[in-house]
């Protein structure tokens, strides 16, 4: 049985596994999941061991390519083993890394590892056709290891990061990494207004993980879960992080898969996993079946679960919700479920002092909406690095808080409650619109497989109005019927809420955290075509 203490070494990923490794070598802390094309589980497990042993093989590898302390270097690649080898040989050699949802292509691609002044990148023979199109302007890039299989290529720089790990020694190494405070990895924001910004992220908060897993009340038996890319701060802290830090099982599959969730959790006794609220959506839109409550799971970390989804959510699924809301640059609040209201995401952990601020910085009363800012409650002001951006970074932490960027209210009882993004929320004929509520009830429709609800500027003209577009992924597209949703949303929703146009799209874009691209919605929508349909239009169809 897994203990759950830390193990009494600094604070730094190479130190915690080289202890871990030396303690309980054989303990296999991580399993990863692939899906086959005939639909059955391909695994392979990390014991704290093998962690090691694979850093150390793989820093020894990347040292033969120059790389030494203070360099970086890329990791574009879904959830594979080698992503979690690769963080440990960079903290074996105090370099950082530098996650990339392999999906990312063209200008956005090459300005992520150019500005992240990368000497080198690892990615997956998948992604290697999106790296080798704008590698002639990459020429700071020393070293390409390609994993799998790269095809054809006359560039020097390549290799195959398997045979090179292969011809490595596996035996310890010394640790280069001793600060905490020092930077692990440069983590992306999701940029959707923008180039992406850099968070420059401490071993530190990797670290404290282990600290959060104490406060979600994790047991020594609990299996942790996550499908989300480990690109993301969300999936390395709530999965990777607590199950390293604390000695929990956890299981990571190649990537989301709503189809299969559950019978992942089934095969592998997963007791927890996290969620994020589009995959709420996903998740409730899929065909229930009669086992929908047969499954281990006892608790599933929701950061967004829409509250007109979550008691129906809890009881088909026969799950407790422990809400919560966070962000890669910091913040906190948690709500355990039974203990707050349904709806809340929660109030902030000791260490830690909310507040509702307006566009001034000016404290708001209870009730009334404005920015979500947490600052140390011991005192001290909040801290967040934007790589090369001290404007971004001192504007983020005005006035010594940090500014979340989203909005929501705090009720009598401190309770905290997200409302939207800055800037995203839905206003139509003065009352503002929940998009989680209509998701819901759209998802609800049998020929509906996903849904995301967004907002655009009121064909009226009206200042700060907006009309309620609905993008559904639906179950056939050939059999689908939008006059049949559209009396559906008439019969549910009141009448504000009813969307104003259907957009039938393959797939909601998402990021690497699987948060809907409403931005890309809103520029297809834009360019027209045959799959939109206004009420008058869908009668007809």
């Amino acid at each position: 049985m897994a203990e759950m203490q830390q193990p009494q070494v600094p604070p730094i990923l190479a130190h915690v596994i080289r202890a871990r490794a030396q303690a309980q070598g054989d303990f296999d802390v991580l399993t990863f999941v692939d899906i086959a094309r005939d639909g059955s589980f391909i695994d392979e497990t990390r014991t704290y061991a093998q962690l090691w042993r694979r850093g150390c093989a793989l820093a020894r590898a990347l040292t033969k390519k120059g790389v030494k302390a203070g360099d970086r270097f890329a990791l574009i690649m879904q959830n594979h083993p080698e992503f979690v080898d690769a963080m440990v040989a960079a903290s074996i050699l105090g370099a950082a890394f530098v996650p990339v949802d392999p999906r990312t292509k063209g200008n956005k691609l090459a300005y992520m590892l150019d500005f992240a002044e990368c000497s080198g990148a690892i990615v997956a023979d998948y992604a290697w056709a999106n790296l080798a199109e704008v590698l002639p302007r990459l020429g700071r890039l020393k070293w390409i290891a390609v994993l799998g299989a790269p095809g054809a290529s006359a560039d020097a720089r390549v290799f195959v990061l398997k045979e090179a790990v292969d011809k490595s020694s596996s035996d310890g190494m010394e640790i280069a990494s001793n600060d905490p405070d020092a930077t692990m990895q440069l983590l992306y924001t999701s940029g959707t207004t923008g180039d992406p910004k850099a968070i420059v992220a401490t071993h530190r908060r990797f670290a404290e993980a282990g600290m959060l897993g104490l406060m979600l009340g994790l047991k020594n038996d609990d299996r942790l879960y996550t499908g989300l890319s480990l690109t993301h701060a969300n999936a390395q802290l709530i999965t990777l992080g607590m199950a390293i830090q604390m000695g929990i099982r956890a299981v990571i599959s190649r990537k989301f898969t709503k189809s299969r969730l559950w019978d992942i959790t089934r095969r592998y006794s997963c007791t927890i996993f996290n969620l994020l609220g589009g995959m709420t959506v996903e998740l409730y839109s899929q065909p229930p079946q009669k086992n929908d409550a047969d499954n281990p799971v006892r608790m599933v970390l929701s950061a967004g679960m829409p509250a007109a989804l979550w008691e129906n959510f809890a009881k088909r699924f026969g799950v407790q919700i422990f809400e919560f809301y966070g962000a890669a640059e910091g913040g906190l609040t948690l709500n355990p479920p039974g203990v707050g209201p349904i709806g809340s995401v929660g109030k902030p952990p000791p260490n830690l002092e909310l507040a509702i601020l307006d566009d001034d910085g000016r404290p708001l009363p209870t009730g009334e909406p404005g920015e979500i800012c947490f600052r140390p409650a011991a005192g001290g002001t909040a801290s967040v690095r934007y790589l090369k951006n001290d404007d971004a970074s001192k504007k983020k932490t005005a006035q010594g808080w940090l500014h979340s960027g989203d909005i929501g209210h705090v009720d009598a009882a401190g309770w905290l409650y997200f409302h939207h993004r800055k800037g995203d929320e839905i206003r139509r004929n003065g009352e503002f619109i929940s998009p989680g509520f209509v998701e819901k009830a759209i998802a609800e429709h049998s020929q509906v497989a996903d849904v995301c609800v967004y907002g655009i500027p009121a064909q009226s003209g009206a200042p700060g109005e907006k009309d309620v577009v609905a993008a559904i992924v639906p179950v056939d597209r050939a059999k689908f019927d939008p006059a049949s949703v559209y009396a559906h949303c008439r019969r549910v929703l009141e009448a504000n809420a009813v969307p104003s146009l259907l957009q039938v799209v393959s797939e909601i874009p998402k990021t690497a955290s699987e948060k809907p691209q409403e931005r890309i919605l809103r520029e297809r929508l834009a360019a027209g075509g045959p799959d939109i349909y206004a009420a008058e239009r869908a009668a007809a169809a």
